[in-house]
């Protein structure tokens, strides 16, 4: 059959600027596959790309953009065993070497060579060979696109889990932790520890965002000001008063980064998962950190294991995350949905792709 030959896509071009281009579709080489997106979520990742004009790590522009996808193999490259027409399949933003030291030591976010990937706001995305052999997984049956494409955060939240330590706080029974921020990463650990059993209080100042944790399953919700200063009223909310187990930041703010290192119990875990601006600092409390023993954990990224993981989780049906899922538009209106996001008039909007 012949394959389209050109196809829509949002390339960004600038800080805030995006332009929708016709552009050729392209042919897949030796190992390599081509995918026709049929969803792609939008996530703060893209937003803050779309207001600096670009990644240090992922992409410069120009550049078609997007990196939270699900679509149907259209064409594979010779030597593509694994993979067959039509196939529905999520492919991850990143493919690790395997090789290095991180990798071998089972830390494949840490990759010396992790090759990134996007372009998904578009009607054809071509996986190169690292990424069809290490990190591209069949859907489910059953599972619709939309809710697939979140594969790529909720990976990246169920390897934050496992930081959380959750073996040792939440083993025999459950674990208070306290997430901060009620954006789609936040809303996802919520709904990924109380899936687990853990109790779960969130915090964040948009009262639409903590309803939506609470449907997501979260035991409380504090709706706090912006700008940190907050862990008196957050630390009030645990059942006794003195704090939680653990506390995840996913916020990226550097001023809440200091309320989650004083909301947890002596011998407890702060996991800053959201990522700050370069170049910021934040003062510590060496007393505290110290006599108090507690753990501080960066955490980044997500590895294979927790993509598969987290599309498994996805196809359960009572994991009702789609929730999230504000809107669907067309790549057309790529930049509307991310002003959406940016005004808070939506938690996630799905662009779609291709109907086939």
């Amino acid at each position: 059959m012949d394959m389209q030959r050109t196809m829509v896509g949002a390339v960004l071009t600038g800080p805030e600027q995006i332009e929708i281009r016709d552009m050729p579709v392209a042919r897949p080489g030796p190992g390599e596959m081509l995918v026709s997106v049929q969803a792609a979520t939008t996530c703060g990742t893209d937003v803050k790309v779309f207001r600096r004009g670009g990644h240090p790590r992922m992409l410069k522009v120009p550049t078609l953009f997007g990196h939270e996808m699900a679509g149907r193999v259209a064409a594979l490259g010779d030597g593509v065993v694994d993979f067959k027409d039509g196939d529905a399949v999520v492919v991850a933003n990143s493919a690790p070497c395997l090789t290095c030291e991180p990798c071998r030591r089972g830390r494949e976010n840490l990759c010396e060579d992790l090759q990134y990937l996007n372009g998904a706001f578009a009607e054809f995305i071509l996986v190169p060979e690292r990424f069809v052999q290490r990190n591209t997984h069949k859907i489910p049956t059953g599972l619709d696109f939309g809710k697939a494409a979140l594969t790529e955060p909720l990976a990246c939240v169920l390897h934050g889990m496992n930081a959380c330590e959750l073996d040792k706080y939440g083993a025999d029974e459950p674990a208070e932790v306290i997430v901060f921020g009620g954006g789609p990463i936040g809303l996802l650990f919520v709904a990924a520890l109380a899936n687990a059993g853990q109790r779960v209080i969130l915090a964040d100042p948009n009262a639409s965002r903590l309803e939506a944790g609470t449907a997501l399953g979260a035991s409380k919700t504090v709706e706090i000001a912006r700008g940190g200063g907050q862990a008196d009223v957050v630390r009030q909310a645990t059942s006794n008063g003195l704090g939680a187990w653990v506390a995840v930041d996913a916020t990226g703010v550097p001023e809440v980064w200091l309320d989650a290192m004083a909301v947890v119990r002596p011998g407890g875990l702060i996991n800053l998962f959201g990522g700050c601006a370069p170049g910021t600092s934040i003062p510590l409390d060496t007393h505290l950190i110290h006599y108090s023993e507690l753990t501080v954990k960066g955490v980044y990224h997500h590895r294979p294991d927790t993509v598969r993981q987290a599309l498994a989780l996805l196809a359960d049906p009572d994991f009702g995350v789609d929730l999230m899922l504000s809107a669907e538009l067309p790549i057309e209106q790529t930049e509307e949905a991310l002003r959406r996001m940016m005004r808070k008039d939506a938690l996630k909007v799905v662009i779609k792709g291709r109907k086939n």
